[in-house]
């Protein structure tokens, strides 16, 4: 069943869709593995983790954005990926994660890239940032190659930890 009115959108090897319920047990999976979700956000507890997803599902509803489901054109269930902005971030974030074994095949680059244009070209979004656990050495690079530059380190209170802010390009340098 789909979730939300998220668009559907493509890049050359991957879907960003809107969430379904097909991808519960896919997102739980990662968010309690520790290894996995430390710099995204391990959550332990089954039903905590099944509750951020319930999260993920209602930001669509109540900003009208958030994250897609990646899938690959063949029908794997890659990772997440969109524009993420609840109550406490400082701005919208392009957020992005893969799962395992998605890992090194520029998957969360193409899917950030394409939120990002979507967020520009569709919301009318004019500032975006990634918001990156300072450990989180991969997303740092992938937020280096998107063009992104670190701005500040601030202390993000969900994480409850420092938490360095990068700042996306403008539209006007990606569009």
């Amino acid at each position: 069943m789909i979730l939300t009115s998220a668009p559907t959108l493509e890049s050359d090897r991957l879907i960003l869709r809107s969430p379904e319920t097909r991808d519960i047990e896919t997102v739980i999976t990662f968010l309690q593995d520790k290894t996995r979700a430390k710099g995204f956000g391990h959550i332990p507890e089954r039903g905590n983790a099944w509750r951020w997803f319930a999260a993920m599902v209602g930001h669509w509803h109540i900003r009208g954005y958030g994250y897609f489901t990646i899938e690959t054109k063949s029908g794997d269930i890659a990772g997440i990926s969109g524009i993420w902005y609840p109550e406490t971030w400082p701005e919208p974030e392009v957020g992005y994660v893969v799962f395992d074994g998605f890992e090194g095949q520029s998957i969360a680059y193409e899917a950030a890239s394409r939120a990002r244009r979507w967020a520009y070209e569709d919301l009318g979004l004019t500032t975006l940032t990634s918001n990156i656990a300072p450990e989180n050495i991969r997303s740092r690079r992938l937020a280096d190659r998107m063009g992104a530059i670190h701005e500040k380190t601030y202390k993000n209170s969900y994480a409850n930890q420092d938490v360095m802010l990068y700042r996306h390009p403008g539209p006007e340098a990606v569009l």
